[in-house]
């Protein structure tokens, strides 16, 4: 009995401390819970609790506060930028706006790529100059950067970048183009220049023996580019070994160049094994002779690039809808677009009672093609004939 009294004490010693803890603590609480500062103070806390994270920088996290960043998106997304010792978010902050950026451009860039607070203020400075030199126009400059962050503090490829950007002004680029290659294909300013002169070096070579002319090349060279700058990303032992897979298949030079064209970049994101996969597919689903099978491929190159279970889905919806092997062999280039592209036409002109059978080629090329073509057919539909010999029925 004693002993369990004994062992009883002290826990009951504790439950009337902490009842009379409780109630020292209700009037404390009634008391700030009446002071127009409370819900303040409430904050105070939770601000201060946030933001002392185990292993974050407190001086980075004020400062992001203060610039209205969302600190949370940034913990789920890089919170390894908030534990670097040394960051410049008030700097490259105050650089922004001195480019026009205004608050909401600020958080919005910080919060999708918080890794610009990690780059030194010179180096930015820097990139922004290099940047200006072919995007002067800052409202335009300051887009650019809210769309593609990661890019423009990528400061660390900076010499590369302007090594890459003079040698395309001296090729013949012009600034806007410059600035739309900087930004949707970065990774080519990333190359060493020498590289990227040794695939253009390739590119010249090429199309100089395939039977281009001089006079023609420069254009040649600049609209490819434009087109599709990613084939820089490519090695010339990579456009060789393409170029030679087509003459061995009897491709004729002038056959080749106008794929070079046609094809824009694609020819060089090949191989001889997808292609020959590619044209065997074709051979066999046009039940074709190999001269034909060029001639197929000269009017669609999709036939060449295009993998083999992509061009099977297609053309097996192409012939659910109705239309005819013979349809498709004739107006190859419909093999280009997806089923769903191809349905959506179809049911447009049908909508206005015309109908494509014999008439495929008004399905394919562009949106902006398709939708001039649409239109021509429209107008022609809703114009009344006029027969300037026929008899006039005039009642009397």
């Amino acid at each position: 009995m004693q002993s369990r009294m004994a062992h009883g004490v002290p826990h009951l010693l504790i439950h009337l401390t902490n009842r009379s803890q409780t109630c020292m603590m209700v009037p404390a609480l009634s008391a700030l819970q009446n002071q127009k500062n409370f819900r303040n103070f409430l904050q105070h806390c939770g601000y201060t609790t946030e933001v002392t994270l185990q292993g974050e920088n407190k001086t980075t996290t004020e400062s992001l506060y203060e610039l209205s960043v969302d600190i949370k998106k940034i913990r789920r997304l890089k919170p390894w930028v908030l534990w670097k010792e040394v960051t410049y978010a008030k700097e490259t902050a105050e650089i922004l706006r001195e480019m026009g950026a205004d608050r909401n451009d600020v958080t919005h860039i910080f919060e999708r790529c918080p890794e610009a607070i990690l780059c030194r203020p010179t180096s930015i400075r820097s990139q922004r100059d290099l940047w200006s030199s072919v995007c002067p126009n800052e409202k335009q400059l300051v887009e650019l950067i809210k769309r593609f962050p990661e890019t423009f503090f990528a400061v660390e490829h900076y010499e590369k970048q302007k090594g890459n950007i003079r040698f395309f002004k001296d090729l013949g680029l012009k600034n806007t183009i410059i600035s739309r290659l900087l930004t949707s294909a970065a990774n080519i300013f990333y190359n060493p220049v020498e590289k990227n002169k040794l695939m253009i070096e390739t590119l010249q070579r090429n199309y100089l023996y395939l039977g281009g002319s001089k006079e023609n090349m420069k254009t040649w060279l600049l609209k490819l580019l434009s087109q599709d700058p990613f084939i820089l990303l490519n090695s010339p032992d990579a456009v060789q070994e393409n170029l030679q897979f087509l003459r061995k298949n009897d491709f004729t030079d002038s056959d080749i160049l106008s794929l070079l064209s046609r094809l824009k970049g694609f020819i060089f994101q090949l191989n001889p094994v997808t292609m020959q996969n590619s044209m065997l597919f074709s051979k066999n689903a046009f039940k074709c002779s190999n001269e034909e099978l060029r001639g197929l491929i000269i009017k669609c190159p999709a036939l060449l690039y295009t993998s083999v279970p992509i061009l099977e889905e297609r053309l097996d919806r192409l012939l659910k809808v109705g239309i005819s092997l013979g349809e498709i062999n004739d107006v190859p280039s419909v093999l280009e677009l997806t089923p769903e592209i191809v349905q959506y036409r179809i049911k447009k002109l049908d909508a206005i009672g015309y109908d494509i059978r014999g008439n495929l080629e008004n399905v394919t090329g562009t949106k902006k093609e398709f939708e001039a073509t649409y239109g021509k057919i429209q107008a022609k539909r809703e114009r009344p004939i006029f027969n300037p010999v026929a008899p006039l029925h005039i009642e009397d």
